[in-house]
């Protein structure tokens, strides 16, 4: 598989943040109980996750090693604080429902992740195919968590309604306990259908959990960075 196109297919299936990896959590508790909400975070996240990654990616020789997280938090901050600028002038109901979670972006722990993991040892092309494939990946999950969230607590979808007003909607789920539900059941699903994770691949190769004690080597080869 092509590199650019794997780091695509990593973000989205194989090592998606929210349903494989569990990262950024408390934005998807948090503002996925609409559809709308969860595209406007994905989206918004993902623009920071690619600028970020590409700005890293680019000064990664320049940067010092003493002082490369705080610099990495500045670069995000900075970021954040375009993005939420311009949230709040052109999608103001947006901004309005995403509120304090906005300037929150700059400690997701997803963005912060992939620029020490990913954009500080490999290409810029590269590094912003990787925002490109994560932050997808994070979109489609809060979507698809927000949409379940949606249908079964309030009845609509993306703002219409669905489901007849005389049913009396499920409330726990617009509620932080509903999202841990719909995660759940999202991941059975994908268990069920035998979709191969880096996760999966572990377990089907014997692994069993206690990475302390154990003698291999399960990372895959790092690509040097040029």
């Amino acid at each position: 598989m092509n590199k650019y196109i794997e780091r695509l297919y990593n973000g989205l299936i194989k090592e998606n943040p929210t349903l494989i990896l569990m990262l950024g959590m408390c934005p998807t508790l948090a503002v996925s109980t609409k559809a709308v909400n969860g595209i406007g975070m994905g989206l918004s996240t993902m623009a920071v996750l690619i600028l970020s990654n590409l700005v890293i990616s680019l000064l990664r020789k320049v940067i010092p090693d003493a002082v490369r997280l705080p610099s990495y938090i500045v670069i995000v901050a900075s970021l954040v604080t375009v993005t939420e600028l311009l949230i709040e002038a052109y999608l103001p109901a947006l901004y309005d429902a995403l509120g304090i979670y906005i300037p929150l972006i700059v400690v997701n722990c997803i963005i912060l992740g992939r620029a020490e993991a990913y954009a500080n040892k490999n290409t810029p092309g590269l590094a912003v195919m990787d925002g490109i494939g994560m932050g997808l990946g994070f979109t489609v999950a809060l979507t698809l968590a927000g949409l379940i969230r949606e249908v079964l607590g309030s009845g609509t979808a993306f703002g219409m309604q669905i489901l007849p007003r005389s049913m009396e909607p499920i409330s726990i789920f617009v509620q932080p306990p509903g999202a841990f539900l719909v995660i759940a059941f999202i991941i059975i699903v994908q268990n069920a259908l035998g979709i191969r994770t880096r996760q999966r691949q572990l377990v089907e190769n014997g692994c069993d959990g206690a990475c302390a004690t154990c003698t291999a080597v399960c990372n895959e080869p790092k690509e040097e960075a040029k």
